[in-house]
Parts: C-alpha cells; sequence; structure tokens
C-alpha cells in the first residue's frame, strides 16, 4: 500500500508541472533589410545644394566654395552655380561644370578644375543638410540639399542683388527720362560695380557712350550699398557714396539679366543702363560671397537706414 501511495503521489506531481507549462516564444526584433544611403547616394539624392554662406565657419575659405551659391553633384561630376546672371537656366538650372569628386565613407573629395583639389569630412545634419569640413584648413561650409523644381531661384537673385551687379565689367547707361530735374548724375554714362569691401567698391565715368570698356576713364571712384524696400522683394535702394562729394541715392530696378534701371530719389529722373563685359566665375578672381554680418560691418557708414 506504501509503494502504490508513493507512486500515486509523482504522478500527481508530474500531472501539475504538466498542467502549468505553457509555451514562451521570444519574437526577434525586425530588421530592415534596406541599407542606408551612402555618402556618394546622399549627395545625388538632391540636385542642388546651397552653400549657406551664412552658416560657414573659420578664418579662411575655399575660393571655388565661396563663389558658389549652388554645387551639385552628379555622376562624379561637380557642377555649380556661380554667377546669377542666367541663374535657373543655365546648366539646365545645374550651372557649369567646374570639376569632379569621388566619396569614401563619410570622406568627399573635390577636385576643382582651378582651385585644385580639397578633402571634406562629411556630417549629415538632417535630411537635406550636410556640413563639409575641411581639417587642413579648419573651415567648415553647411549645403541644404533641394530639387531644381522646388528651388527658389528667384528669391536666391533677389537676396544677392548687390553681386548680380558686379557680374558685367561695366553698366552703360542707354536711356535718361524726359521728366525728372537736372542734375549732377545726368552726366554719368558708365557705372562699375567691383567686388571686395570698403573703399573704392563702385567707380564711374563721363566717357561718351559707346566707348571701347578697356578705354574708359574712371572720373570717380566711391562705395554702394543695396538695401530691402520694405514690402517689395523685387525693389531696391541703390547708394552711390561719392568721395568727397556726397551721396546719390536710387530705386533700384532689375528689368532683365542685362538690363538695370536707376530712378534718382532727388530729381526723379529715371535711368536705363545695360551690362557690358560679362563676367563667367569660376576662376579664384572676382566675386567672393560673403556673410550678410560681414556685408552689414562693411556698408554700414553709408547706409540711409
Amino acid at each position: 500500500m506504501k509503494t502504490i501511495k508513493l507512486l500515486t503521489g509523482f504522478s500527481l506531481i508530474a500531472m501539475l508541472f504538466t498542467s502549468c507549462y505553457s509555451e514562451v516564444i521570444i519574437e526577434e526584433e525586425y530588421v530592415d533589410p534596406t541599407p542606408s544611403l551612402t555618402l556618394g547616394q546622399l549627395m545625388s539624392s538632391y540636385e542642388l545644394w546651397y552653400v549657406d554662406i551664412d552658416r560657414s565657419t573659420g578664418n579662411s575659405y575655399i575660393p571655388f566654395m565661396q563663389k558658389a551659391f549652388t554645387l551639385s553633384f552628379r555622376n562624379g561630376t561637380v557642377h555649380a552655380n556661380n554667377n546669377l546672371v542666367g541663374i535657373g537656366d543655365q546648366g539646365y538650372g545645374y550651372g557649369i561644370d567646374v570639376g569632379y569628386y569621388e566619396t569614401f565613407d563619410f570622406i568627399l573629395d573635390i577636385s576643382h578644375d582651378i582651385d585644385g583639389f580639397h578633402s571634406f569630412d562629411v556630417t549629415q545634419l538632417s535630411d537635406n543638410e550636410v556640413r563639409l569640413y575641411h581639417p587642413g584648413l579648419n573651415i567648415s561650409y553647411v549645403l541644404v540639399g533641394y530639387q531644381r523644381s522646388t528651388f527658389d531661384y528667384e528669391a536666391l537673385f533677389y537676396d544677392n542683388i548687390h553681386y548680380f551687379l558686379q557680374e558685367y565689367i561695366t553698366w552703360e547707361k542707354v536711356f535718361t527720362s524726359d521728366y525728372g530735374t537736372l542734375n549732377e548724375f545726368d552726366n554719368e554714362n558708365y557705372v562699375a560695380f567691383l567686388p571686395g569691401g570698403g573703399e573704392g567698391n563702385f567707380q564711374s565715368s563721363q566717357d561718351p557712350n559707346g566707348t571701347d570698356i578697356n578705354n574708359i576713364y574712371w572720373d570717380y571712384t566711391g562705395i554702394y550699398n543695396v538695401d530691402d524696400v520694405p514690402g517689395n522683394r523685387y525693389l531696391k535702394y541703390l547708394t552711390l557714396d561719392y568721395d568727397y562729394l556726397g551721396n546719390e541715392y536710387f530705386e533700384l530696378n532689375v528689368v532683365n539679366d542685362n538690363t538695370i534701371e536707376f530712378l534718382h530719389e532727388s530729381s526723379g529722373t529715371l535711368y536705363r543702363f545695360k551690362g557690358r563685359g560679362y563676367i563667367q566665375y569660376k576662376n579664384s578672381d572676382g566675386k567672393l560671397r560673403l556673410s550678410k554680418e560681414a556685408i552689414a560691418k562693411q556698408m554700414k557708414k553709408i547706409s540711409k537706414f
């Protein structure tokens, strides 16, 4: 009887453990098999990369980076929009071919046709923002990605119109209105806007129309400034600060890529100028973009506001 009771007890325990048992299934975490973008894929995923010069850092600069409004990375070729004349049309919106590039992990190597080889460490800041850091020069540039169909070329043009004025060797006066009072600017037939801040970044001449641009004698020099007109993004204020002769104030209107108009504030006279000697920026000379803060410091002394 004792043996039977003992066997019966083991049977009950076995039945108890069997009835309490439940299968535990551990599910593995799902891993997306799609790999993340490589640097090469990222750089080519946006048709245009706007060079946000206001977010650049460092005490030096790289000429081709400082000239470019936008960069594009297409099948190993670097394209740049360095000029505002023709922006949106030149090179189907990509600009001109300026060199070639390669990517390795997080490194972007650019060989510029004129400025030579430069290597950047790339950090992705957001879906459409990257920082290019040049270790050798300790400077960085922030690029913001866009597609051509959604990029606002017009806003870029008017926000940087002071550079547009520099893209011709000179502007020749071709029209003076019949209305308006006589003033000294009636005698000015050529105005040139030069790269760089400080003294002497514009000059004017009273030479007759049709003068060879290489033979123009510049009668006056000074500094110029372009200010926004509140509520009208397409109209600007232009100030010409003549050395020792005071300031002339105008409303500046862009007719097209080759024609501008000055409405003289004090006399009410309208002048029209045509650009002569288009300058295509690709080499190490000429215009270098500055931050808005740097421009404001340079132009503060002649601002009328």
